[in-house]
């Protein structure tokens, strides 16, 4: 009866010590979705020093910088850290598994770790590299699925290799003839494994749901897909500006200008409120952009006037080594704003402007009608 009494004490506490451990990472999870960063990073450090042995905890502390890169893209300062961070993950990956070949939770997060890496160098346009990520995750992955056929977290990682490597070399043809040397991929089959993962994974369903949403977008061009994703991300996070940017870009793509206007003011209210994230520059930048763009196709030419401006200070702060559309496409409306107005002189000087910028578009032709035709009176 006394062992009895203690094997039911054990489980039981077993129990309450894994329900503990799997809250928290949860609630960690969300934080970081939430932009919450600070609470996240507190929520992970805390997680490490009560579980110094096991990997996750480091992981997500990294995943911390993830989302900080996502926030702003053309900001490369917080590359190297992720970058160290991932290294940190594997290392103490590699150290488990060099006491248990076998032990599921280091294969997983030194896959997913190798497998982020990679995520960033395809960001950064370093494809090789990425693929050997690619390459060099995908054995990692299979080994953790094999030992755990249950987790479908891992089909992150194959989703993302499989696409991928189907869709990349047609992509950027200079890298196919590299790609012999890496496992073949199957994008239809990549896609339905991150489907698999965004309804049903623990750990990785909102980043499966976050790639869903972008390669449907970039690759596939289905933007009636792109919004499912989008929806159930903005649903669950309604303040993250990543989630709410890009709903906001397949609402345009979609030509629900309703819908797209709705959120970028939404994210310009927010910006003022200095809600986490909401405030740098790249939004602000887009959202004033489509917002001006609204206004100015509603008549509200002094509103669209004012976003344009502020759209084409912050491409100016932005834009590094060439004009970005935003930055393009902001001047030759407020071209037209003055040209429409009667503001002859400024309207061909804004022109000229564009004309000395990349062509983006037909803004080159735009710009060289518009002047003629002001310069012979209309």
């Amino acid at each position: 009866m006394k062992k009895l009494l203690v094997i039911f004490f054990l489980l039981t506490v077993t129990a309450f010590t894994q329900s503990d451990f799997e809250d928290r990472v949860q609630d960690g999870i969300k934080q970081i979705y939430n932009i919450k960063f600070d609470e996240a990073e507190r929520t992970f450090r805390n997680l490490i020093a009560d579980y110094p042995d096991h990997p996750s905890g480091r992981f997500f502390l990294a995943m911390i910088d993830w989302w900080k890169i996502l926030l702003e893209l053309d900001n490369e300062d917080h590359d190297d850290i992720f970058f160290q961070k991932l290294e940190d993950v594997i290392f103490q990956c590699d150290e488990i598994l060099k006491k248990d070949r076998s032990n599921v939770d280091a294969l997983f997060f030194k896959g997913g770790a190798i497998g982020f890496r990679g995520r960033l160098r395809a960001l950064r346009e370093s494809w090789l590299k990425a693929a050997d990520d690619g390459r060099e995750a995908l054995p990692i992955v299979e080994r953790a699925a094999n030992l755990d056929p249950g987790n479908l977290d891992v089909q992150l990682g194959f989703g993302i290799y499989n696409y991928y490597a189907d869709v990349i070399p047609s992509e950027f043809p200079l890298i196919k003839p590299l790609m012999i040397f890496f496992p073949s991929g199957d994008k239809k089959k990549g896609i339905e494994q991150l489907r698999n993962t965004a309804f049903n994974g623990k750990y990785a369903k909102y980043e499966a749901q976050y790639f869903l949403m972008t390669l449907y977008w970039r690759y596939e061009g289905d933007m009636f897909a792109a919004d499912e994703f989008a929806g159930m991300l903005t649903d669950e996070f309604p303040d993250n500006p990543v989630f709410q940017r890009w709903r906001g870009r397949i609402a345009v793509r979609k030509g629900d200008w309703i819908t797209a206007d709705s959120l970028f003011k939404d994210v310009i209210y927010k910006a003022e409120k200095n809600l986490p994230g909401y405030n740098l520059p790249s939004s602000m930048r887009e959202s004033t952009y489509y917002v001006g763009y609204k206004a100015r196709d509603n008549g509200l030419i002094d509103s669209a006037k004012t976003m344009f401006e502020k759209c084409l200070e912050l491409s100016k702060k932005i834009d590094k080594k060439q004009e970005s559309g935003f930055q393009v496409n902001a001047l030759v409306y407020l071209a037209m704003i003055e040209e429409q107005q009667g503001r002859t002189e400024s309207a061909i000087a804004m022109y000229e402007r564009v004309l000395k910028m990349r062509d983006y578009g037909n803004s080159h032709s735009i710009a060289r009608t518009s002047i003629n035709s002001l310069k012979r009176g209309g």
